[in-house]
């Protein structure tokens, strides 16, 4: 899910509302945590994510082949292709017909990886596995939401708007893992919190004759209506959002890719690009460390009203 969502309107004080202290509870803090969102929000941000945009070449064998707002990525080699995220089950086909603009063949795809197993990224696998007959790879945690159509989900949202066509999962990765194909590898990070197996991938692209680091980003938000200390659906949440920020700290990063376009600059760079700038407009280590310090300073505000609002 994007961070850059329509608001979530803040719950009003429960119990000083019970108390009949209207005027105190409308002069009331925003809860620690996040209502959780309604049918109506969910669509409403759901639909405005969906809206086509052209397939780019990134930097390297990358290609951008998602929508507007939700982003799949392809990544070429001569023995076949790897697909990272294959958006909504509605916009999978837009992500097919991207593939093919572009000059490849869909039915050359041979991994389909996941950011995270939220039905905004993986929607589209199940056609997309009929489609190409292409190994579903995925960590333990986020093959048990694969596998369950979103079922097994731990957000506390309407549950219809969190599932998805359940889709077997070929081969499980952990913490360290690589998918190698025709001279490229990926390699899996585990960085658990957004879902519980949300995998951060990791490669070398050239360019220009210079190699980069690239990192696709998983996602690290806390989204609505998700505790973190007051009765967590998600025991251990905080333990490993903390493990997760140590890993990505560390990852070595010229360029970063994210599931949602707003999280790495997708209109900025997409812009800067056609410019004239090619591939270089993606270089961006200090974009990097920007946005790990924006999502970590959320979720350290969060952990922290929800522990003063403990009992």
């Amino acid at each position: 899910m994007n961070p850059a969502t329509p608001k979530v309107h803040p719950a009003a004080c429960w119990f000083l509302g019970l108390l009949g202290l209207a005027g105190l509870a409308a002069a009331a803090p925003v809860p620690a945590v996040a209502p959780s969102p309604t049918r109506a929000w969910v669509e409403q941000l759901f639909a405005s994510l969906k809206a086509p945009i052209a397939p780019r070449h990134l930097v390297g064998d990358i290609y951008y082949v998602g929508v507007s707002g939700v982003s799949s990525f392809l990544i070429t080699t001569p023995a076949g292709h790897i697909l990272l995220d294959t958006g909504f089950v509605d916009t999978e086909p837009q992500v097919e017909r991207s593939v093919s603009q572009i000059g490849f063949k869909p039915a050359d795809i041979k991994f389909i990886l996941s950011s995270h197993a939220h039905v905004d990224h993986v929607g589209g696998h199940a056609a997309m596995r009929k489609l190409t007959g292409a190994q579903v790879v995925a960590s333990a945690a986020d093959a048990r939401l694969l596998e369950s159509g979103g079922a097994d989900d731990f957000l506390a949202w309407p549950k219809d708007t969190l599932a998805f066509p359940p889709v077997h999962v070929d081969r499980i990765v952990g913490d360290g893992d690589t998918v190698s194909l025709g001279g490229v590898t990926l390699t899996a990070h585990l960085t658990p919190g957004h879902t519980r197996g949300a995998t951060t991938w990791t490669m070398d692209a050239t360019d220009g004759g210079r190699t980069y680091h690239v990192v696709f980003f998983s996602s690290t938000t806390v989204n609505p209506g998700t505790s973190l200390v007051l009765h967590p659906a998600y025991p251990g949440i905080v333990a490993d959002y903390e493990q997760t920020f140590a890993t990505l700290r560390a990852l070595p990063c010229d360029i970063f890719f994210a599931p949602h376009g707003s999280q790495f600059g997708l209109v900025d760079k997409f812009v800067r690009q056609d410019r004239g700038e090619g591939s270089a407009a993606y270089v961006d280590p200090a974009g990097w460390h920007q946005l790990l310090a924006t999502v970590e300073r959320a979720f350290r505000d969060q952990l922290a009203a929800e522990r003063a609002a403990a009992p």
